[in-house]
Order: C-alpha cells, then structure tokens, then sequence
C-alpha cells in the first residue's frame, strides 16, 4: 500500500529502528567520506583567532534563563571578532584526531559532523555583503555568491519574514547525510537534526554576551533555499535557518 502523506513521519520513525538497521558502509570497509566538502573556486578570507576574543562576562545561568527568540534588531553591523567568535562557538574544530574524526565546541553522534554552515552576511564590518560558507577546519570564510541578488533569494527562501531584513548575518546550516549514514546507516538521518539543534543551541547562548539577538527559523521552502544555495540535494540539503542581530537598547525606565 503507498504511504500515505500524513503517515510519512511516523514510517521514518518506524523504519529507522534500531532492529531494521542493516550493515553501514562503515561496517562494510567503505572508505569514510571527507570530514568537510571541498572548498569551490571563491576567494577564501581569514577570520581573526577566536582564541584572542575577549567574551564579556555573563552567568550561565543567566545566559539559560534569559533565552528568548528575538526578532527585532538595532542597525548596526558585527565586527569581524565577533563573527569568528559566533562561527566557531557553532562549528568550531578543537582538534582532528588521526584524520578520521574532529572534536569541535558543540556533540555530534559518533563525532561525525555532518554540518555545513553557510552564512548570509549583511552587515558585517570588513565583509562584503553575500554568501559564505564556513570552513571550520581552517577556521575561514570562503566566498560561495557576492551577487547583490543573492540576499533577496535567501530571504524568499524563508518565505520573505519581514524580521530576517533586519537581521545582521543569517545562518544556514546544511546536513551532509553519507558523513552521518557511512557510519549508522538510515538510521543517521535522526542524528543530523539532533545536530542541528546542538549548534543552534550554542548560537543563542553565544550572542547572549555580546548583545545579540538569535531567531531560529523552521520555515523556508526547501527547494528555493537549495537553489539560493547553489547546493546539489543529493550531497546536503538545509536543515535549519538562524538570524542574528544586535539587539535593540531597552526601551525600559
């Protein structure tokens, strides 16, 4: 009988359990994919140290129990510091270990990693406005599309939210699915949207000492932000949209 479509879910979740898994690639001694998809042929920026970037002081569990979803940002650029800071508390790579697997600043199941961080910048000091993409083993910026439509495609991907005009850069994170399945099989699919979540996570709590604003964002059309991308679906596909921005001075007494 064919699925039907509001049945999908939950034969994803039927048929990704754990006693209908068969042998992975990893299993079979398949040689495991790159720990990070090639660089293309746009020009590849230094980000400063993180390591050098003096966080201002806040509680953690202030940073927790302050958490909200902000929408409204203060026109004003990021510094380039800080940019490099957000990217590497999202993605960051502390270490490579025998060339087979990475440690970096947020878990990922079995340490696969299977992210691809793309970044809208709009108002970033020293960057020109477009798309980037992140390349975290290196800890640079690579150029993927300066083209001065490129923003509007991005924005009409996530179905033109007024709020993501305002936003200073917009994260797009992209899951590689055979980085995670190489190792688990079908059932890896799970783990990519648990990673996902992970790095949003950080994101939030990364901007909090820094006076910025993140909104997550589910909603976008799937094919328009491929293509906005300039993505193949069969090597990655978006899984998870942020916005960040400074946030606006209270208002308050």
């Amino acid at each position: 009988m064919a699925s039907r479509p509001d049945r999908i879910g939950r034969e994803f979740l039927a048929r990704t359990r754990a006693e209908f898994m068969t042998p992975s690639d990893q299993m079979l001694g398949l040689p495991q994919p790159l720990l990070e998809l090639p660089c293309g042929e746009g020009a590849v920026h230094p980000l400063p140290d993180p390591s050098g970037f003096e966080v201002p002081p806040l509680d953690l569990w202030e940073a927790i129990v302050r958490r909200e979803s902000v929408r409204e940002y203060a026109d004003e650029p990021i510094a380039p510091e800080e940019l490099s800071y957000l990217l590497f508390a999202t993605q960051g790579v502390r270490a490579v270990v025998g060339g087979e697997y990475t440690l970096r600043t947020v878990p990922s199941a079995g340490a696969r990693h299977a992210l691809e961080t793309y970044l809208l910048a709009r108002r970033v000091d020293g960057f020109a406005p477009g798309l980037y993409r992140y390349l975290a083993l290196r800890h640079r910026l690579e150029e993927v599309d300066l083209d001065p439509g490129i923003s509007e495609r991005v924005l009409a991907a996530c179905y033109g939210q007024a709020f993501l005009r305002q936003a200073a850069v917009i994260f797009v994170w992209t899951a590689v699915p055979y980085r995670m399945t190489w190792r688990y099989g079908e059932r890896g699919y799970r783990y990519l949207f648990l990673d996902a979540g992970h790095a949003c996570q950080n994101l939030y709590l990364a901007a909090a000492p820094i006076s910025c604003g993140v909104c997550a964002v589910g909603a976008y059309d799937d094919e328009a932000m491929d293509r906005a991308l300039g993505i193949d679906r069969s090597d990655q596909f978006p899984i998870y949209v942020a916005a960040l921005g400074r946030r606006r001075p209270s208002r308050r007494g």
